[in-house]
């Protein structure tokens, strides 16, 4: 009875064994697996980088070559050129190439956490934005209003926040393009409450005919866009929620969509 207790006990610390070892097999698996999971991850997350950076340049590329045409016109056409045209040209064409001097510096430290917020006033940026791209909208009769309620200032990443702003933009734009609007408008809405700092984008091209409506902000969600990457407005929502830990929304009203940034004042 007893020989039969300890070999009993044996059988089982062998078990015992058998399975730890096991486990620690499992464990270094799914360790190996964790690595090359990571790897992909950080392979998937470059390439999303580099595809966002090409997104966030084309429009800043195509703005400087409506800015050197009128130019090169001018000169083959033996126009005499306005000083102050050709220094409101070289302004432009300075924030531009800031600007996307700027969007590698975010986008090299997009998924950093030690990055630094500052304090910036609002309607600064809103104008330094809207600058980059105003070439566009007028060449298409597209109206822009903005409104500030309070130029108040955020604490944030004001870079992001602009590239947040030129993703919405652009979409108002190329929709209200894509469905040839007549009196085409956007309007910006600067406002706030005891909490939040809060913009609005909207525009007038007849809403976002999908459901549910948040679909826009998947990955590679291209809905009426010609050439579109679709992502866009799915790393605006990366941006605000994981960066500036606020929220992007979107509905329809009577006119058109509606897209709001709301960020936390601390």
């Amino acid at each position: 009875m007893r020989q039969t207790k300890i070999d009993e006990f044996l059988q089982l610390e062998n078990h015992n064994k058998e399975l730890e070892k096991r486990v620690k097999e499992e464990v270094a698996k799914n360790r190996e697996k964790d690595k090359l999971l990571f790897q992909q991850n950080k392979m998937a997350a470059l390439g999303e980088m580099l595809s966002n950076i090409s997104h966030q340049w084309r429009q800043p590329l195509m703005e400087i070559s409506s800015i050197f045409l009128p130019i090169e016109a001018k000169i083959n056409m033996d126009i005499p050129l306005d000083n102050q045209e050709l220094l409101n040209s070289i302004q432009k064409l300075n924030d531009i190439t800031k600007y996307m001097s700027n969007t590698i510096d975010d986008f090299k430290n997009f998924f950093l956490k030690e990055k630094e917020k500052i304090n910036f006033e609002i309607l600064e940026q809103i104008n330094s934005t809207v600058n980059i791209i105003s070439s566009s909208l007028k060449q298409h009769d597209i109206k822009l209003d903005i409104i500030i309620q309070k130029n108040t200032h955020m604490l944030g990443y004001k870079n992001e926040y602009s590239q947040v702003l030129i993703n919405i933009l652009n979409n108002a734009r190329d929709v209200l393009i894509q469905r040839k609007i007549q009196n085409p408008k956007i309007k910006i809405t600067i406002s706030e409450n005891k909490n939040d700092i809060i913009t609005k984008i909207e525009d007038n091209a007849g809403g976002i005919k999908i459901t549910p409506i948040e679909k826009v902000f998947d990955p590679f969600f291209t809905y009426e866009k010609i050439n579109g990457s679709g992502i866009g407005l799915f790393m605006s929502r990366l941006i605000i929620e994981n960066n500036m830990n606020g929220k992007l929304e979107v509905k329809n009203n009577k006119d058109g969509a509606i897209f709001t940034v709301i960020i936390p004042k601390s």
